[in-house]
């Protein structure tokens, strides 16, 4: 058996049969396909996974939104409303490994396809269900998206300036961060099914999600007493000068250096002062401790603004961090596609998509020694459906047509 679609990977053989939608679930089963698991994205024949359409700029074409989150897997159509197309589900499970839904509640069961129902025809099943609530919370028929999840998850209400309201972050951690806990405990199955035989049902909510990652915060109140509070941008912990975003040359948008010394190394701030041209202020009684450096913070990042000024992002981070000092320039989106290191690494690879055309895209972030599966493109609907019906059920042209036919692909 191949993986993904040709490549081959650590999880070569093993099949997963995708129900997933937009990008949680799609954000999992994409993974899985980066590792060379085979993949088969099970979608309405009308239309598809409503992702392939979201935020499009064109109607007539899969989305760059889609081709994202569903590189390496194969489309084949069915008819879940149809007697015929919950056979079809049914039949495929069978021979499949892993099954992933994220629709919303209840739709699974009243489909007939629930957890008992699956297993029933696979004991070995995995079954993995993604959800906005978990089951069995007072808000489990809510319905969720990224940036719900990560409210009733906490993350907003610690994201922000500190006499500001609460900000949704950049990174869609509550869909793509859900995900991907989803798929590390998919993998731990998998293999604790090598062992016993015996598959298993997985439930993740994204509200239950975001608690695995804002788990600092939980930190600061342990030591406060009180819920965490917003910090801008610095660290929710605090207690450290300079700690920051400061200002670049030439001023635009993200022209700005991230600068952090830590309570725990003394030489961060020593190694600052002689990098910016003021070793006078070593040992300087105000200074010399971190508490007196908060204490004095505007004075502190005064100093070290009128330094950043004279540098762009990318000079100033490299002055500062072969010092020794932790520093980070703010990288736009485009400066990172663009950036020869990351591609060179393969940190983003080219989709030779057949009606995009050429789509340059993150790849998969880990390095594997033994498992390296290339991206392939997202699939056109229904695409593989007469070669997935074909080798995993024995179908012949005739009989997919004849599904076809009756309205069950």
């Amino acid at each position: 058996m191949t993986a993904g679609n040709g490549g081959q990977g650590a999880l070569a053989g093993v099949r997963v049969l995708d129900l997933t939608q937009f990008e949680a679930g799609p954000s999992c089963t994409e993974a899985l396909a980066w590792m060379g698991a085979e993949v088969v994205k099970l979608e309405n024949p009308n239309g598809g996974d409503q992702g392939r359409y979201a935020s499009a700029d064109n109607r007539d074409i899969d989305s760059w939104y889609f081709l994202l989150f569903n590189a390496n897997k194969k489309s084949v159509t069915c008819n879940l409303k149809t007697e015929g197309g919950v056979r079809l589900v049914k039949d495929l499970a069978k021979k499949a490994d892993i099954f992933m839904e994220n629709f919303s509640p209840g739709t699974i069961d009243r489909l007939g396809l629930g957890y008992d129902a699956i297993r029933a025809e696979n004991e070995r099943i995995i079954y993995a269900q993604v959800k906005g609530f978990a089951e069995g919370s007072p808000y489990e028929k809510f319905l969720s998206f990224d940036m719900i999840g990560q409210s009733v998850g906490g993350v907003l209400s610690i994201t922000g300036e500190p006499d500001g309201p609460p900000l949704k972050p950049g990174p869609t951690i509550g869909d793509t961060g859900t995900g991907m806990l989803l798929g590390m405990s998919v993998l731990s199955a998998l293999y604790q099914r090598e062992r016993t035989g015996v598959g298993q049902r997985i439930q993740i909510a994204m509200q239950d999600a975001m608690l695995q990652y804002s788990r600092i915060a939980y930190a600061v109140q342990a030591r406060t007493g009180q819920a965490a509070r917003r910090a801008g941008a610095k660290v929710l912990t605090g207690g450290n000068a300079p700690s920051g975003t400061y200002p670049c040359k030439p001023g635009g948008p993200n022209d700005y250096v991230y600068v952090y010394t830590s309570r725990a190394n003394a030489q961060h701030w020593e190694r600052l002062l002689k990098t910016i041209g003021r070793e006078d202020l070593i040992g300087d009684a105000r200074y010399d401790s971190p508490n007196k450096r908060l204490e004095r913070e505007a004075e502190v990042d005064a100093l070290l603004t009128e330094w950043t000024m004279q540098h762009d992002k990318r000079t100033a981070m490299e002055l500062l961090g072969a010092a020794g000092v932790p520093a980070g320039a703010t990288f736009d989106t485009l400066e990172l596609q663009n950036d020869p290191d990351l591609e060179a690494r393969g940190m983003f690879q080219t989709m030779h998509h057949p009606e995009r055309g050429d789509f340059k895209m993150p790849a998969w972030p880990v390095k594997m020694s033994e498992s390296d599966v290339p991206v392939a493109p997202a699939p056109l609907l229904g695409e593989h459906t007469e070669d997935v019906l074909g080798d995993w059920l024995g179908l012949s042209a005739d009989d997919v047509a004849g599904l076809k036919s009756d309205g069950t692909i």
